[in-house]
């Protein structure tokens, strides 16, 4: 590869639906490096094991980029944690409330997709709850979580494709699936209409 290829490929992983602003990649940092030195990883063991390249892991570190949503989630899986392990932990008492203002949505690159983590930090360590909207043509492809990971996800609005491996389902409101998500899947609004959804992730024992 060519190192104007090189330097684009490296673009690509850091730059797009990035996570937030200066605080997130601070805090980004600060997890990432905690929990790969927790399990004795180097950049480059936990470049092969999340498919993230050394020198975007080694920005990411050094809170010189925000990383990509999709980015994010490829470094959890080659971590075998959670998502929102890398976004930060908080103690919660006997209950917390999340305010709408407290998350700030993560947006895709063109705008079309946008996810809110509706779990504080620290509150359920193997669960998740996200609530995703698609604007038409929105689309989220998702790589494979950890074994033994599912989702269950619930339309609230609008028509939502949901692809499972070899499997496609047209979701209205009010449907809900249920499926092992250890394997590719994916999220299409082909409406004309936003789409929008609640999609609880419980992971598996290696996240």
């Amino acid at each position: 590869m060519s190192k104007a290829k090189a330097l684009r490929a490296e673009a690509q992983e850091t730059e797009g639906d990035d996570v937030g602003g200066a605080e997130m990649a601070r805090r980004v940092a600060d997890n990432l490096r905690r929990l790969r030195k927790e399990r004795a990883l180097s950049l480059d063991q936990l470049a092969a094991s999340s498919g993230v390249s050394r020198a975007a892991l080694s920005q990411i570190e050094g809170s010189k980029t925000n990383p990509t949503l999709l980015i994010l989630w490829k470094i959890a899986v080659g971590l075998g944690v959670p998502f929102q392990a890398l976004l930060g932990t908080e103690e919660v008492g006997h209950a917390r409330v999340l305010r709408a203002t407290d998350t700030a949505p993560l947006r895709s690159a063109d705008g079309r997709m946008e996810s809110r983590l509706l779990t504080p930090g620290g509150a359920s360590p193997g669960q998740e709850v996200y609530e995703l909207r698609f604007q038409p043509k929105g689309l989220l492809r998702s790589e494979p979580h950890g074994p033994g990971t599912t989702e269950t996800v619930v339309v609230l609005t609008g028509v939502l494709r949901v692809s499972v491996a070899d499997e496609v389902h047209e979701l209205a409101p009010g449907d809900t699936i249920f499926f092992r998500a250890d394997v590719p899947h994916s999220y299409e609004n082909r409406s004309t209409r936003e789409a929008r959804c609640l999609d609880v992730i419980a992971y598996g024992r290696s996240g």
